[in-house]
């Protein structure tokens, strides 16, 4: 049997090709992205079809955000093994995240069609589901995953914020526990996680899961930890919270994030989000001891003195951190979007906006205070503590003033928003005094700001007439 040169050259281009392949999955293993992306490139530059430098390459622009990018190599990749599961996967995957949901629920259904029992496969379609808030599928899909495979974290996970959105906390926080764990916590201390053992006579670490939004949220567990028997109960939390934190009832001691915390030394430590399902909270039992944090005398003296005089204020705050993974749907683009809440007259618009955000400037909308001109969160707790209302999206700010007890009116995105707010409330059991106001579309802000600016005139006129009637 002869072999053509057309053979001959192929073999030639793809040996070496795959040589350079092999290699970038060695250095991309080792954490060496740039050298596994030269090596996949001069894979591909030797042959263009080299499957599997284009799936990593693929990948690795996904972690970079090249997302068109990404999905022309998937594509590429898909043409000479158009059967192959994980590539339909990862495609899956990453046109779900692009919100290309049509085409993502197609190649995930694909996937499911070749290995039907590929358990993180249902999980995937299950977010999907869960995104289009077809809310009984989702569940479906999550329960059918962990049937083939109990041990798969991620479908209790996706599970978890299903149930925990719904109200259906008592199996909500036994799902949420198959998140990822904070588990340096458990490497450094000497003393041991607390899994619901009696707390009698015992001190207790509570140590931080997420953002500022959640330590806000479940510091309140405090003074139930303590009722519960604990000796002490201390905190370890971001640094702008310290301070406010140290005024949370109860609390015997507040460490930042960075300082020196003793390895040894106390009973227990405890991941935060795990405390409501230790503490056994369903919907009727969440503590509602608002308010549990409190502005500084002083501090909010002060800030009234630079506050120019005004008979009602409301605080705004229109972004939250860029870091968070919805942050794209829940942050708005820019404080000119609450411009039609400069129409509403006799109101002063004052900005709790920290951080991204806080130089946007609006003709429609005059802001006093905050900005650059506020320090850490305890700052802002004072600021707040001259408002008549808040009104923010989803961001810590939003669970300072729910904490404080001061009016807040919480603009929350159509697709995926938290599952704290529940599903077809307007109120919140975590917080008395917030109202919540929901996107009706995906990417709609501009109606839900108009209706708030209605409700802000309705608001204003009630609230000065019952002053005048005081």
């Amino acid at each position: 049997m002869s072999i053509s040169d057309t053979d001959t050259d192929t073999d030639t281009r793809q040996r070496p090709a795959a040589q350079h392949a092999a290699r970038g999955g060695e250095l991309l293993s080792m954490g060496d992205a740039a050298g596994a992306q030269a090596c996949f490139q001069q894979a591909l530059a030797l042959d263009p079809d080299n499957v599997f430098a284009l799936a990593n390459l693929a990948w690795m622009g996904e972690q970079e955000g090249a997302l068109e990018y990404a999905v022309a190599l998937y594509l590429r990749a898909l043409a000479h093994m158009p059967d192959d599961t994980h590539l339909l996967q990862n495609l899956g995957a990453l046109l779900l995240r692009m919100r290309r949901m049509e085409e993502a629920e197609q190649i995930l259904r694909r996937v499911l069609a070749l290995e039907p029992e590929r358990s993180s496969a249902w999980s995937n379609l299950g977010v999907l589901q869960a995104s289009l808030q077809r809310e009984t599928q989702a569940e479906r899909c999550y329960r059918h995953a962990m049937e083939l495979d109990p041990a798969y974290a991620n479908a209790r996970y996706n599970l978890a914020y299903l149930l925990l959105r719904q109200g259906r906390l008592a199996e909500g926080w036994q799902m949420l526990e198959a998140r990822p764990q904070p588990s340096a916590f458990g490497d450094y201390f000497d003393f041991p996680r607390w899994q619901g053992e009696s707390l009698a006579g015992k001190s207790l670490l509570i140590c931080p899961e997420a953002g500022m939004g959640d330590m806000l949220l479940l510091c309140r567990y405090v003074p139930l930890l303590r009722d519960m028997g604990a000796a002490s109960v201390s905190l370890l939390c971001h640094a702008p919270l310290k301070a406010l934190l140290q005024t949370v009832p109860g609390i015997d001691e507040v460490l930042a994030i960075g300082e020196a915390v003793a390895q040894g030394g106390r009973d227990y430590w405890v991941a935060l989000l795990s405390i409501p399902g230790l503490c056994g909270t369903v919907l009727e039992t969440i503590p509602s001891n608002v308010p549990y944090v409190h502005a500084d005398a002083c501090a909010v003296a002060a800030w009234a003195a630079r506050l120019p005089p005004a008979p009602l204020r409301v605080g705004l705050a229109w972004r939250g951190n860029r870091a968070f993974e919805n942050d794209g749907e829940r942050s708005l683009a820019a404080l000119d979007a609450l411009a039609p809440l400069g129409a509403v007259a006799g109101v002063q618009f004052v900005s709790l906006q920290k951080g991204a955000g806080e130089d946007d400037t609006s003709a429609s909308l005059a802001l006093v205070g905050g900005g650059a001109a506020l320090g850490d969160m305890a700052d802002t707790a004072a600021l707040i503590a001259n408002l008549d209302l808040v009104i923010s999206v989803d961001t810590a700010v939003a669970h300072l003033a729910g904490a404080l007890g001061t009016p807040c009116w919480l603009l929350l995105p159509h697709y995926r928003p938290d599952w704290r707010w529940l599903a077809g409330r307007s109120d919140s059991p975590w917080y008395c005094a917030m109202r919540l106001f929901h996107q009706p579309a995906p990417g709609g802000w501009a109606p839900l700001i108009a209706q708030v600016a209605e409700q802000l005139t309705r608001w204003r006129q009630k609230t000065l007439r019952a002053g005048s009637d005081s």
